[in-house]
């Protein structure tokens, strides 16, 4: 089998050598996105205002693709602002305050409660609904802040963010750039996932310890007392437990329904976000009472700016990507070469033919690319990349789509999720009050050992 290259495809490739180098810089990417769009409407149309109108259509298919993502983060982000007016977060941790005897524990606990709550709320909002809870009661049993911010950060935005079992957001991104399902992108992460979680926790772990029994650890900052004594909304604590236990069996049985139902994907998202707003709507009226109307209104719209600020960088590259497959017919007309599979699958036969790939190769190019995309600190803006490469490694391969997508999404994530990238980890050195930059630094030789462990792994099962 051969592929015909045109320009087009020349076009394609060189700009995704320029969004790479430009990744390495630190740079954004999104105007080289909407220049790449432009020219690739130029090869194929030779019109400027159609190229130009190509770049409006390709944010529209973007968008039209990510919406339902955007839509169950926004609703999950307006459920959980809810949740912490009225006081129920703090129930749904208060029965780990018993549990949590010394250092070791906290570590594993709030790692442990912070993994579970990012698969359904991610972990920007499960920040906000553990961050301050839990600081106090690990720092009492000899856990610093910064061991704290580093647990939230592994398990949630290193394992749960990455792996992205529940919503689905991540393995959606993807699965389309890489042509395949979003169910085998979540089925070949899962022992992945699991390798590179256990390695980077315990690692982390080890660190942890060593340091705080060397007295080198030390605490940056004491969590402020207002965290302590805000005012909840729903002053009954037998209501906000009776309105915790509600919440936890409603979610259960969306896992027990996704289960039997065998829902993925967007189905399985559509059955959370709907819960998510029968929820958001219960708690307002029980806790807004006569101004339920109106703040479940303002919730909503405070969870869409949140999602749209979330996911506004991944338009643009989206839209780009998106063209390495079936939208560039529907953007820009059949104008590919006869028997085209598209510009990713006809660079993929075409590499099959001229360069030797073998699964050492393909493994260790997905877990730097994926890296690479993660520099820009989003974790979600390039993986649409890796899920391209994936696409056409595998294609040289004969096999292996799977697993190479979920392994750059996977290294794309940590990276850039909230682990090792400076600007990316704020929000959890801030509730624990911690320098972001030392947050980081001490975040960045486990998830090394992580990766390389688990990019082995991938050797073994492309």
């Amino acid at each position: 089998m051969s592929a015909t290259l045109t320009s087009i495809h020349y076009i394609y490739l060189i700009f995704i050598v320029i969004i790479i180098f430009a990744m390495i810089k630190k740079k954004d990417i999104s105007l080289i996105c909407i220049i790449g769009i432009f020219f690739l409407g130029i090869a194929s149309t030779g019109s400027i205002y159609r190229s130009t109108m190509g770049v409006f259509n390709s944010f529209v298919y973007a968008a039209k693709e990510l919406m339902p993502t955007i839509f169950i983060i926004s609703v999950i982000v307006a459920m959980s602002n809810v949740l912490i007016d009225a006081g129920i977060n703090e129930e749904i941790v208060s029965p780990f305050k018993g549990v949590i005897k010394n250092y070791s524990i906290a570590y594993w606990v709030i790692g442990i409660v912070m993994m579970i709550l990012s698969w359904f709320f991610w972990p920007s909002p499960a920040v906000a609904l553990i961050g301050a809870l839990f600081l106090p009661i690990a720092k009492k049993v000899g856990l610093p802040a910064m061991g704290v911010a580093i647990s939230m950060n592994l398990f949630g935005h290193g394992i749960a963010l990455s792996s992205d079992f529940v919503i689905q957001a991540a393995p959606k991104l993807t699965a389309d750039a890489a042509g395949i399902a979003v169910s085998k992108v979540v089925h070949a992460s899962i022992p992945l996932t699991i390798i590179m979680g256990v390695v980077t926790t315990f690692a982390a772990f080890y660190y942890i310890s060593k340091d705080i029994k060397s007295k080198k650890l030390f605490d940056k900052a004491e969590l402020e007392e207002k965290d302590e004594s805000k005012k909840l909304l729903i002053s009954s604590r037998p209501i906000r437990i009776f309105l915790a236990v509600l919440i936890l069996i409603a979610f259960l049985v969306d896992i027990i329904v996704m289960y039997f139902a065998k829902l993925q994907g967007g189905d399985a998202t559509a059955l959370i976000g709907g819960t998510a707003l029968f929820v958001l709507s219960l708690i307002s009226i029980v806790t807004y009472k006569n101004k339920s109307l109106e703040q479940i209104t303002n919730n909503i719209v405070k969870g869409l700016q949140f999602g749209f600020k979330i996911f506004g960088v991944v338009i643009p590259i989206a839209a780009f990507f998106y063209l390495g497959d079936s939208a560039f017919n529907d953007i820009f007309g059949n104008v590919l070469p006869h028997g085209s599979q598209g510009i990713v699958n006809d660079l993929g036969i075409y590499l099959a033919n001229a360069v030797p790939i073998n699964s050492i190769v393909a493994s260790i190019t997905l877990t730097v690319v994926g890296a690479i995309t993660g520099l820009d600190g989003s974790g979600f803006s390039g993986i649409s990349l890796a899920g391209s490469i994936a696409h056409l490694f595998s294609t040289a391969l004969g096999g292996g789509t799977a697993t190479l997508t979920a392994l750059g999404q996977i290294a794309g994530i940590w990276v850039g999720g909230g682990t090792i990238i400076p600007w990316a980890v704020i929000p959890v050195a801030a509730i624990c009050g911690v320098d972001p930059f030392e947050l980081a630094k001490r975040n960045l030789k486990p998830v090394i050992i992580g990766l390389i462990v688990t990019t082995i792994a991938a050797m073994f099962l492309i």
